[in-house]
């Protein structure tokens, strides 16, 4: 009878080495583990930053919180968009230096892609005139500091205006001064509201009518004069409807009395001037934009477009613009929110803009330092997100490709 062995025993039933612990060997979950690492030392340092400006704060007598939003502000404000008067809260204040910022951000990006588009284009015609100017602009702007420019608008145009008694008339209704720019206000805006529903309802119906002409033309092959509608319901509609409007509508017209102009509302000199600077700056970036995003279409492309008969501005409008729009969006991003943040600098000028009545005024008297930066600089992250927002989602609406 054979008989084994201890040892041959261990040797034949082999003992199965113990698992290694892989969750620390998972890349995966190692990556994560460091990001939950940086996160909290983030966390950490700005609980300690926090913590000790409260502290230097609760030692110097300052109080934190924000408390001080609902105090009266009693700061006139010389161009207000919203109902804030001096007896309001400072939260008031915040919000009508957020619309002022806005308003003037929003006027100068579409004033800086219009004149941007025209001078791209026109540095690329074959007139030599209009290619040099063009050039000439982009060079002459794109190497000046944007300060310059507001200084400049500021004190080289808009004080050298002639004084109210010598106004530029504007049809007898509108008055542009070294005071600013008075036009008439309507005494009701029912007719005006009515006919903005009006553009608005035909702007979506020229939507819904270029969706159904694509796919008409996808399906059988007939085109549908698109432009010819969008003239008519986008263009020609609402100047129709916003002429009826104003002529039933009765208006505060100004009036010269005294030593200004009384009635209308008031478009003062800061904001002409900071508008101007910032869309006349923007402006070169934008031209540039544009050549390089024309510059890229393939050549072929123009080509095909001369072929099938398309006329030279109708190979732009069709071909080369829609084309070059795929490369032109995201550096148009960076310029629109360029045009936002730069708008902080009217506090130079003292236009009423987040900074100057906010980051100023309220912190003038206030004092609460920490809590106002703070609340501008989320103001302005809020806006900028917004704004890249939007230009995604156009960018994935122009994309050749799905996503």
């Amino acid at each position: 009878m054979r008989t084994h062995s201890p040892a041959a025993t261990t040797n034949d039933q082999r003992v199965p080495p113990r698992r290694r612990v892989t969750i620390f060997y998972d890349r995966r979950i190692r990556d994560i583990l460091w990001q939950a690492a940086v996160l909290v030392g983030i966390v950490a340092l700005l609980a300690f930053f926090v913590r000790n400006a409260s502290e230097n704060m609760l030692q110097a007598g300052i109080a934190s919180g924000f408390d001080f939003l609902e105090r009266t502000s009693g700061i006139d404000l010389p161009f207000v968009l919203t109902a804030y008067t001096a007896q309001s809260s400072i939260l008031a204040l915040m919000w009508t230096g957020v619309a002022n910022t806005l308003a003037v951000s929003a006027v100068a990006m579409v004033a800086a892609t219009v004149l941007g588009f025209a001078v791209g284009i026109a540095r690329l015609s074959t007139n030599w005139l209009l290619a040099t100017l063009g050039s000439i602009y982009v060079e002459v702007v794109r190497n000046i500091p944007l300060l310059f420019f507001v200084l400049f608008w500021y004190f080289g145009i808009i004080a050298a205006l002639p004084g109210p008694r010598d106004s530029l008339s504007l049809f007898g209704v509108a008055f542009l001064n070294n005071r600013g720019l008075t036009v008439p206000t309507p005494h009701t805006a029912g007719a005006l509201v009515t006919a903005a529903a009006l553009t608005l309802a035909a702007t979506a119906l020229q939507v819904v009518l270029a969706a159904w002409a694509r796919r008409r033309r996808d399906r059988s092959g007939r085109d549908f004069p698109i432009w010819s509608a969008g003239l008519v319901l986008v263009v020609g509609l609402p100047l129709l409807a916003f002429a009826v409007a104003t002529l039933a509508t009765a208006w505060d017209i100004p009036a010269l009395r005294g030593f200004n102009y009384r009635g209308g509302f008031v478009l003062i000199p800061e904001f002409v001037a900071l508008f101007a600077a910032l869309s006349t700056y923007a402006a070169a970036f934008i031209a540039e934009i544009v050549r390089g995003g024309i510059l890229a279409i393939a050549k072929g492309q123009v080509e095909a477009g001369r072929a099938i008969g398309l006329k030279p501005h109708q190979v732009l409008r069709l071909v080369v613009v829609p084309l070059a729009l795929r490369v032109m969006i995201p550096p148009l991003t960076n310029q629109y929110l360029n045009v936002l943040k730069n708008s902080s600098l009217g506090a130079v000028i003292a236009f009423p803009e987040l900074v100057s009545v906010f980051m100023g005024s309220a912190l003038n008297i206030t004092g609460q330092a920490v809590e106002i930066i703070a609340l501008t600089l989320a103001i302005y992250l809020a806006a900028g997100l917004v704004v890249s927002a939007f230009m995604n989602w156009f960018n994935a609406k122009m994309a050749l490709v799905e996503r």
